[in-house]
């Protein structure tokens, strides 16, 4: 099978390295890609967002799948466009993409389909933002309704900030789905868990749950970041969760947007809280979850290829139970000086080759990367490096990945300390 992987983090790295381990694959190839996944695919210079320029480079490749890695080119419509040239992509059409593009759009599918979520209130004046505020009490919770790459959301308990932050969503420009528009909700107690679900529009396939760390510094302190971290398994987590969510969050939306006419087929993930109530949606993205997508991918036995293919042709129902790895994976985001609010790009980073040798387990996935002329590898973005290493247990896994992380130099660059540690304890 050819396959063809749009986008270039370290979720595409993540889903570059398992699918060149898939025996069923023969060519694989990434648009754009980054340094790192120059290393196991064939790249690609492409604008990502653009349908016609990445259905000509499916076509020219003789790409028998493509699967579409970000939330923008989703949105955009760039798998409607593959779908029309009859390309089989895995990824949701920018309708149902409105599920993570629009979180005033996914409220409005939760409360059809009896989704259990937080209550909230869609704002679009500061005025109405203040009332909603007062409504709830703090900690106040503000989302930007559109796109806003993991960083659109402020909980705060102090009311002046969280007015801030919903004036400045609302200025936002409204050539977008969603700008202008302000989602303020309850907040929600509780530990959080991301799932992930492949669906062909009508079967839904959970994966193994994960947990992420959207803060910035260690104690889950600093601002809100794509994602420093992630492990999986969750010891902690209650007995038949997967199930529970399943049965009252994941087939209820895909079977509520089938019955809007706007099927979903790709990858569901729900951003989910444990609370004192129950089970709540926080969030529904439209993709792989980056960096959860890097530990569930290390622990997933299954050769991804096929699991794919089965979503984009339709035909999930007939495959065999998903086979998972009973180690523990954990990942350690290391970003660049001043990430997230203005991350410094264009240096050296020096130490990967020996990371990846500290351990045999430990490895590498290249997130904001590019190769320097001179051939050395130069940071390209905020977050920079995914370093992921498997385990016995948690507390293994995280010994291994962090002396891989010990022995990486990139000037300024900044990670946390401490992920995975409370559950690994």
């Amino acid at each position: 099978m050819k396959v063809l992987v749009i986008g270039g983090g370290a979720r595409e790295h993540a889903l570059c390295r398992s699918l060149s381990q898939d025996p069923a694959v023969t060519e694989l190839h990434c648009a754009p890609g980054n340094a790192g996944i120059a290393q196991v695919a064939t790249v690609h210079p492409v604008d990502q967002l653009d349908g016609a320029e990445v259905t000509a480079l499916a076509r020219r490749l003789g790409s028998e799948l493509v699967v579409v890695g970000p939330e923008a080119p989703l949105v955009a419509g760039v798998a409607d466009a593959l779908r029309e040239a009859g390309v089989p992509v895995f990824g949701p059409s920018g309708r149902a993409a409105q599920l993570e593009g629009s979180k005033a759009f996914a409220k409005d599918v939760m409360a059809a389909a009896g989704v259990p979520t937080a209550r909230s209130y869609v704002c679009t004046t500061p005025a109405e933002a203040a009332e909603a505020l007062d409504a709830f009490g703090a900690p106040y919770v503000v989302k930007d309704d559109g796109l806003a790459a993991g960083k659109g959301v402020v909980v705060t308990s102090d009311r002046e900030a969280a007015l801030a932050h919903a004036a400045s969503c609302m200025g936002t420009p409204s050539g977008r789905e969603g700008g202008g528009r302000v989602v303020i909700e309850e907040f929600l107690d509780g530990p959080e868990v991301s799932l992930f679900a492949i669906t062909d529009g009508t079967t839904v396939l959970p994966l193994q749950p994960a947990q992420d760390f959207k803060r910035a510094l260690d104690g889950d302190e600093g601002p809100n970041t794509g994602g420093m971290g992630a492990y999986s398994p969750l010891p902690w987590a209650p007995e038949g969760l997967v199930e529970e969510v399943l049965e009252t969050v994941l087939q209820p939306t895909v079977d509520e947007l089938r019955r809007r006419g706007t099927e979903f087929s790709g990858l569901l993930y729900a951003g989910l809280a444990l609370t004192s109530r129950g089970t709540r949606v926080i969030e529904f993205n439209a993709r792989f979850g980056d960096p959860e997508t890097q530990v569930v991918l290390a622990r997933l036995r299954t050769p991804l290829a096929g699991v794919l293919h089965a979503a984009a042709t339709g035909t999930l129902d007939q495959l065999e139970p998903l086979r998972w790895d009973d180690d523990a994976a954990v990942t350690v985001v290391i970003a660049s000086e001043g990430y997230p609010a203005a991350p410094r790009t264009g240096d050296p980073i020096e130490g990967l080759a020996e990371a990846e040798a500290a351990d045999g387990t430990a490895y590498v996935l290249h997130a904001g990367t590019r190769a320097g002329e001179d051939g050395r590898v130069l940071s390209a973005g905020g977050r920079v490096l995914s370093v992921t290493a498997t385990g016995a247990d948690l507390a293994e896994a995280r010994d291994r990945a962090y002396r891989a992380v010990g022995r990486i130099t990139l000037q300024g660059g900044q990670h946390r300390t401490d992920i995975a540690l409370k559950a690994a304890q």
